[in-house]
């Protein structure tokens, strides 16, 4: 029986240029895996590879050196370590995602349960090319959310409260873009050129900021052979509903218009920057997407 390659690398297993040898990519949420599942990834390697994994730049293992012969045998052992394979080609990759607030003082959101939400909600959908999700906890932007087709980053808005305030003027020098001032023992928060890192209530000794959080989205993020920078066509969106209103339109309006290949930025390209701009703010408005500019199968989209 003839070997099905495209089916191999569907399910995660990369051909290598030696023959009848694999690397196995491993399905990991948001960066995050427990010492079981290294445990039984590092057994895998050492058992049918030689010894190692490599570190994939999407925050993935990759088990090399599998030949052909055993990859049943690695799948099943892999599975009883709570561990599966990825997935390539066309279709929603694995969510990246940094530490997020459970580790990182800098962080305003939970990354790792948004992560595993997105993946739950998104990972494998076929589609007519590949889409990548990438969350950040905060403007320091590790995760460098721009360049992927939908980026995440958390944020936070900040009420401030008079009356546990000390007016010692932390939270102004904590302030990197210059939206807080202090004058007369009031705090203002400059809304124009706030941008909702959080940092002031993070630095504020007496909580005197009521936080909450939410999410800045940015559209078509490319980092290979074509570089471009993701868009924000949206405000603070300070709702999950909303956000995954808004993933949810994304991905249709991608699933809807795309071309076998494409990336999110060369559909808008085609179909035009406004189109997909009113998309995404029909959705931010909560109206859910219900369009298909094309109605038609991938292999007849020209």
């Amino acid at each position: 029986m003839a070997t099905d390659y495209a089916a191999l690398k569907k399910g995660g297993w990369m051909r290598q240029k030696q023959k009848n040898r694999f690397a196995l990519r491993i399905h990991v949420v948001g960066g995050h895996m427990t010492d079981e599942q290294m445990k039984v990834v590092s057994e895998v390697a050492k058992k049918y590879g030689h010894g190692y994994v490599h570190l994939t730049a999407r925050q993935s293992l990759e088990i090399p050196w599998i030949a052909l012969e055993d990859i049943e045998e690695v799948k099943a052992e892999l599975a009883r370590g709570g561990v599966t394979p990825s997935v390539c080609g066309p279709r929603v990759r694995t969510t990246t995602a940094c530490q997020g607030n459970a580790t990182c003082p800098s962080a305003c959101i939970d990354t790792y349960a948004l992560a595993q939400e997105i993946d739950a909600r998104y990972f494998a959908r076929e589609l007519p090319g590949k889409f990548k999700f990438g969350i950040t906890g905060c403007r320091n932007n590790c995760l460098k959310t721009e360049e992927n087709d939908l980026g995440i980053k958390g944020a936070e808005k900040v009420v401030w409260n008079a009356d546990t305030c000390i007016g010692c003027g932390v939270c102004v020098k904590a302030c990197r873009d210059n939206a807080i001032t202090l004058k007369d023992g009031v705090i203002t928060v400059n809304d124009e050129k706030c941008t909702y890192c959080g940092r002031c209530a993070k630095a504020c000794p007496t909580d005197s900021f009521a936080e909450h959080e939410g999410y800045i989205l940015s559209f078509g993020g490319l980092f290979g052979n074509h570089i471009h920078r993701g868009n924000e066509i949206v405000p603070f969106v300070d709702d999950k509903e909303t956000l995954f209103r808004i993933c949810d339109a994304t991905v249709q309006f991608f699933d809807d218009n795309a071309r076998a290949g494409d990336r999110l930025q060369f559909c808008i390209d085609r179909i035009g920057q406004e189109k997909f701009n009113q998309v995404i703010e029909d959705a931010y408005d909560g109206r859910d997407y219900k369009g298909d500019f094309t109605h038609k199968p991938v292999s007849e989209r020209k």
